[in-house]
């Protein structure tokens, strides 16, 4: 446990909080990156510093910051390391479930956040699982609750001290979350990820061998259920602000090597490069680009926001909400349309901090592409964190909104998938 600081809600008294942690994991970024060193340092930082607990509720003790203020500090540690940032997502995922979780959920582990426990993710199965479907298993024994299984992807968990682990049950249809402890016998965590960009996030392999279950780590979820709506909108926007704060990284790298720039080409203007209108017109449409970009995705976190805010209002972050069969017609509109902003967004938002990232090689030389300089992690970090999220598959759940009035909707985990052919054979 840590001794966590009292934090304000605002924007501005935050962003002062945390405005020199940020440069210094900023300072250490592109050497992390160049030894692939994993920010197990600067995430114990963050949380003495209690960036790990923002969005709990005032009235559980915590600051109580907004999404959009969440969203806008986000931007700020990404900019710093997308990494660090990225690793969030995870445990801040939890946190917003618990405000649709029951009472007795949340005060079992509202608390444990405040004092600086932090939880991380462990969703995805990469083989032999049919899509919608899970191998890993929740099984209750004489001793309690039990999880077996093996995930990819489990960003967050080599540092977190839980993590939260969606799992079938052993008899029976439906999906639950396990809380599990990361140091619980059984638990094996592999830093496996072999991707070119993100490469600090530890989201890698963890094994999960009749690990015991937390008091109180038994979560439901349902399908359709306003929890899930939110989740699934809130988890896309933490990459959102990740990417928004590449392209402002870009954006910095750009201006800051063209200021300090001598040299010149032979076929160019002749002036220094800080001088050179095409040279300054490159490193505006970067600005634009990362402009776009943050704008694009604090404005997203504000409807976000107003989601949550009519949830509340009707009732429907309440754990009873669900009592009510019909609950589905009684969601807010605006708690639906959430999830069609953010998709909205990750159709513009990686096109913007992509090309921000490719831009920033037409404001330098050869010498750019060094590899002790670095450049080219604000790209692969960009592509790595866009392939999250097919644009493809976004911008065609965007049109049939527009079209049909079609909300989104999602299936309960990544899968194999069956051909349409193949099933009438």
């Amino acid at each position: 446990m840590t001794d966590i600081p009292s934090l304000p809600s605002d924007y501005p008294s935050l962003a002062q909080h945390f405005a020199p942690l940020f440069e210094s994991i900023a300072q250490g970024s592109l050497e992390r990156d160049v030894e692939r060193r994993l920010p197990y340092e600067e995430f114990r930082r963050l949380e003495a510093a209690g960036f790990s607990t923002l969005r709990v509720p005032a009235e559980h003790g915590g600051p109580g910051a907004s999404i959009e203020t969440f969203t806008r500090l986000l931007i700020d540690l990404a900019a710093a390391d997308a990494n660090v940032a990225h690793v969030y997502r995870s445990h801040y995922g939890f946190v917003e479930s618990l405000r649709f979780q029951p009472p007795e959920i949340q005060a079992a582990w509202y608390p444990r956040v405040l004092a600086g426990e932090t939880v991380g993710n462990a969703s995805t199965e990469i083989g032999d699982n049919s899509l919608g479907t899970l191998n890993t298993r929740l099984v209750h024994t004489p001793e309690g609750w039990r999880v077996r299984g093996e995930k990819y992807y489990t960003t967050g968990t080599i540092f977190s001290d839980c993590t939260r682990v969606s799992a079938s049950l052993e008899e029976g249809e439906g999906r639950r979350f396990a809380v599990v402890r990361t140091d619980a016998p059984g638990v094996s965590i592999a830093d496996d990820w072999d991707g070119f960009g993100q490469r600090l996030t530890g989201t890698g392999t963890t094994t999960f061998e009749n690990v015991p279950v937390e008091e109180h780590g038994v979560l439901d979820r349902v399908t359709g259920s306003p929890e899930a709506i939110h989740e699934a909108a809130f988890f896309q926007l933490v990459l959102l602000a990740v990417m928004a704060g590449i392209a402002r990284a870009a954006r910095d790298d750009a201006a800051g090597a063209v200021a300090r720039r001598a040299r010149t080409f032979n076929t160019g203007s002749g002036l220094p490069f800080r001088e050179d209108p095409l040279i300054q017109e490159a490193t505006g449409r970067i600005a634009a680009k990362a402009y776009t970009a943050e704008a694009v995705v604090t404005h997203t976190a504000r409807i976000l926001d107003d989601g949550i805010a009519a949830a509340e209002a009707a009732g429907a972050a309440s754990s009873e909400f669900l009592d009510d069969p019909d609950f589905a017609a009684r969601i807010p509109e605006a708690l639906s349309f959430s999830e069609v902003a953010v998709e909205h967004a990750q159709v513009s938002v990686p096109e913007a901090a992509l090309g921000a990232a490719q831009e920033l090689f037409l404001t330098g030389g050869a010498s750019a592409t060094s590899r002790s300089k670095g450049l080219d992690r604000h790209w692969r970090n960009a592509q790595t964190v866009a392939t999250h999220n097919p644009i493809a598959f976004r911008a065609r759940a965007v049109g049939d909104y527009w079209i049909n009035g079609t909300l989104p909707e999602g299936l309960n985990a990544i899968g194999d998938a069956t051909s349409r052919k193949g099933a009438t054979a």
